[in-house]
Parts: structure tokens; sequence; C-alpha cells
């Protein structure tokens, strides 16, 4: 590992320490999101009220409807008698119970049979309004906190002091020959807030407050009490909670997403992914072994040369070293100029001059002297070196 690749590690491990020193010291937030969900501890969450529910109905069967209530409902509807194999209430908690006309129907048909349908909520369907024949009213006006207790005067001590999340949504118009008053909202001015409606066989319960079956209610003071007695008008049977988490819309609950799920080890995972990342990238580089250095073979050729020349010259070999430099000249004149020299007569020394540029006087006292040399059967050291100048010489003319 190179020096440069060591600092930025060394720069990504302490960016990822003091990330997590800052996660882990830094207070947590408080998620006040109203998700009205049985799986969440937070706030808004359901968690507390459905992990209850079978401590106040120990003897009935609690079913989540991870579809749909139409759904559910269908799937249970006898078509020879136009019955449901199911029996027991319907239970909704959530803010915006906002749902199609049909499922509507649906329920109304589950409650006319001697069912009873529960639901929390702050709307409800202008579908269910016009056949029940209430209307809501909301006073926008509502801050600060309202009391909510029940008409019964069993349950005269068992009521909430509500501040976060409580609206002022209350009934306005009800029809007073199949409803009955269960409860009420006071702020300044009283308020119904919980009813039951008598529908056929069955009957409708209708809270306008679900924020009071939160957890952050559930757990505060003595408010499970109120809680419980609202829960006391459902008969005994099998409760249908209908469940925030749909088939198809709901995650699993695998350890990614808990991970996700929270904050500090999001940004862990995140952080830690990130880090991975970026070192890969920086050893993605190519690295090359290192090339060992070869020293290339010494060309000996000169050296050979010299040594073969200073054996004939030791040698006192004359001729022989005379013979090789004139037959080594012809070879270049054959190679460089491409004429015969087999005849060195006038001719040859005009066109050798001709192409090479060296005056005619020149080439020709060079010929003449190698004709000389020739026809010597020994030779001096002296003429090797009249030899070897007039080579020279002509070269450099040239």
């Amino acid at each position: 590992m190179n020096r440069t690749l060591k600092i930025y590690v060394s720069v990504l491990i302490l960016l990822f320490i003091g990330a997590i020193i800052f996660e882990v010291s830094r207070p947590k937030p408080v998620d006040w999101t109203p998700s009205f969900s049985e799986k969440h501890t937070i706030p808004y969450g359901l968690k507390v009220f459905r992990d209850e529910l079978p401590s106040l109905f120990p003897n009935d069967s609690i079913v989540n409807l991870h579809r749909t209530a139409y759904e559910f409902l269908n799937d249970h509807y006898n078509w020879e008698d136009s019955t449901y194999s199911i029996k027991g209430s319907y239970l909704k908690i959530n803010p915006n119970f906002t749902i199609d006309a049909v499922s509507v129907e649906k329920i109304l048909e589950f409650a006319s049979q001697g069912n009873t349908v529960f639901i929390a909520s702050e709307q409800f369907p202008l579908i269910l309004q016009d056949t029940l024949q209430f209307k809501l009213k909301n006073n926008y006006s509502f801050s600060g906190s309202a009391t909510f207790k029940l008409s019964n005067n069993a349950f005269k001590g068992d009521s909430i002091v509500a501040s976060k999340g409580s609206s002022n949504y209350y009934f306005h118009e009800l029809n007073k020959e199949n409803t009955t008053v269960l409860g009420s909202q006071k702020f300044k001015e009283e308020h119904i807030n919980f009813v039951k409606i008598k529908f056929k066989k069955g009957a409708i319960l209708l809270h306008t407050q679900p924020y009071a079956f939160t957890n952050y209610y559930l757990l505060k003071d003595t408010n499970y009490n109120y809680v419980s007695d609202v829960l006391t008008y459902l008969p005994n049977g099998t409760v249908l909670f209908d469940s925030d988490y749909k088939e198809g819309t709901y995650a699993s609950d695998s350890p990614l997403r808990f991970i996700f799920s929270q904050p500090s080890l999001k940004w862990a995972w995140l952080l830690a992914l990130f880090f991975i990342i970026t070192f890969m990238l920086f050893n993605a580089k190519r690295r090359q072994r290192a090339i060992k250095i070869i020293t290339p073979l010494r060309n000996t050729t000169v050296q050979f040369t010299k040594t073969v020349a200073n054996l004939y010259y030791e040698s006192k070999d004359h001729t022989n070293i005379i013979d090789k430099k004139i037959t080594y000249f012809f070879e270049q004149i054959r190679r460089d100029y491409h004429l015969n020299t087999e005849l060195l007569d006038d001719k040859f020394i005009s066109r050798l001059a001709s192409k090479t540029g060296v005056s005619k006087n020149k080439v020709q006292k060079l010929i003449q002297y190698i004709l000389v040399l020739r026809t010597k059967t020994t030779h001096t050291e002296k003429d090797l070196v009249d030899l070897n100048k007039l080579i020279e010489e002509f070269y450099q003319k040239k």
C-alpha cells in the first residue's frame, strides 16, 4: 500500500468514526409521524393498542386484516343465503378513513347482519354520512387541550385530557331515532365525539378522536382506562383489526429493512457502504508488478573488430590487412553506387568520381594505388598507412 492510499484510508476511517460518534452522541429526535401502524412504537403508532387487544378480549380471537375490508369480507360471504361465515366486530383506527363506495357498502352489509363496526377517524366517507344520517364539523380555531369523556356515569372518572394531535372534529347533526350518544369532548364548548348508530340488526360505533388510541396517550397517566371503557361497547366475539399493512404494500421484516428504519443504523450503513465503494475505486487502478531491470547485452561488434585488427597488426600481417581493407572498400562501392569493380579502368574512375562528387584526380590516385598494392606480394606498414589515408580522404571528400 503506497503512501497516498494510506492517507486516503486514514481519512476515511476518521470520518467514519466521527460520523458514528456524532450520530450516537446527539439526542434522538422524536418521530411524531402519525403512522397509526400497529408495528410502530413512535408516539402516533398503534403498537400498544394492538398488543393490548388480547387482554381486553381474552376469550375472543383477534384477526389482522392484511387485505382490504372488501376483499376479506367478500371471501367470507355465502352467496347462497347472503350471509357471512364470520361474525364479530370490524375495528379501524386512522385519521383519514377514506375508502371507496363499494367497500363502505360491504362494511355496512356486514354490520346489518348483527355485527359491529368501530371506526375512529377525523373524516368519514360521504356515502357513510348519508347512509347513517350524520354530519361532521370542525372548529379550526381549536387550540390548547380538550377533555374526552364518556356519557355513562359508570365511566365518569375515566377521561383523557388531550393536547397533542387532538382536533375539534365533532358530530354536528345526528339522527336521534337511531343514534345513541356515548361520549363527548370539551374545549370551551362541549360537543359529541362518540356515538352508536343502529343499522338494521347491527351497530356502527364512530369516534372522532383517533389519536386517543395511540401509544402516546395509552402510556400516559391512566388514559388506558378511557380506551378500555370505549372498547367495552364492542360485543364479545371475533375482532377484525384492519391493519395498516396490506398485502403487496408492506415491507418485510428483513434485517436491511430494520436498519433503514433506525436513523443511526441507516447512516452507519450508508457511510460504511460509501467508504467501501471509495476504497474499491482507489484500489481498482491497475497495479503492475515491479519490472526487473535487465541490463541489455552489450554490442561487442566494435570491440571484436578492434581485437581482430590488433591481432593482425601485432602479427605484422600487413598484406592480409590491406587485402581486407581493399575488399571492404569495393564492397561499399558496389552496395552504395551499384558499380562493377571488376575492371578498374578510366571509365570506372570517371563514373565513381561522378557519383561520389570526389575529384577525378583523388579517385584516380586511390585506384592506381590499389592496383599497385595488388601487384606486390608483400607489403610494409607504410603501404597500409598510405592506403588507409587515401581511403579516409575519399570518404571525407565524398
